[in-house]
């Protein structure tokens, strides 16, 4: 009787496993993918962004998929631009210091910003393809230096930006 489960269970199984992949990746047909450099267009340039997104979008590709890169007639291209770099107040502490002038509101967090436009172009698939913009924040207290800011606030947001864009490329959900 355990014979006839295990044997049924691997049957199912393997019905299972044909008609749907574990993978979760919509790209089946593409092999090769060149992920061009993402220029900082945006008014505040870190200087180091651009270079950093460019490596960190093409090693998710890379490593999180089969496709191999390349730079001639590739089946995906992806390209696009940093067209936002901000940072900005978002809370103001309820402290006040008394001068001679009056009161001084102090910042108590700041927010930093990034915005960058992709193009997506499937060549085997090209009702795929998009133009999209993405956008995403972190909120930190107002005490981090630039070079904080920099190594650590900018890394976070820069991720969650390429994984919304690995999810609609590669999920394309």
């Amino acid at each position: 009787m355990n014979k006839i489960k295990i044997i049924f269970g691997f049957i199912i199984l393997t019905l299972f496993h044909q008609c749907y992949s574990f993978t979760g990746s919509s790209l089946t047909d593409e092999k090769t993918v060149q992920i061009n450099e993402f220029p900082n267009n945006a008014a505040l340039v870190n200087p180091a962004l651009s270079q950093q997104f460019s490596t960190d979008i093409q090693n998710r590709f890379l490593q999180r998929t089969t496709l191999k890169g390349t730079k001639e007639n590739p089946d995906i291209l992806v390209e696009g631009e940093i067209t936002d770099y901000s940072i900005s107040p978002t809370t103001i502490s309820s402290t006040t210091t008394t001068t001679t002038t009056g009161g001084v509101i102090n910042e108590s967090q700041n927010k930093l910003t990034i915005t960058v436009k992709v193009h997506y172009e499937n060549k085997i698939h090209p009702d795929s393809s998009f133009d999209r913009t993405y956008s995403d924040e972190a909120v930190f207290n107002n005490n981090l230096s630039q070079t904080d800011i920099e190594t650590s606030q900018v890394k976070i947001v820069t991720d969650r930006i390429i994984n919304k864009i690995f999810n609609d490329i590669v999920a394309n959900w």
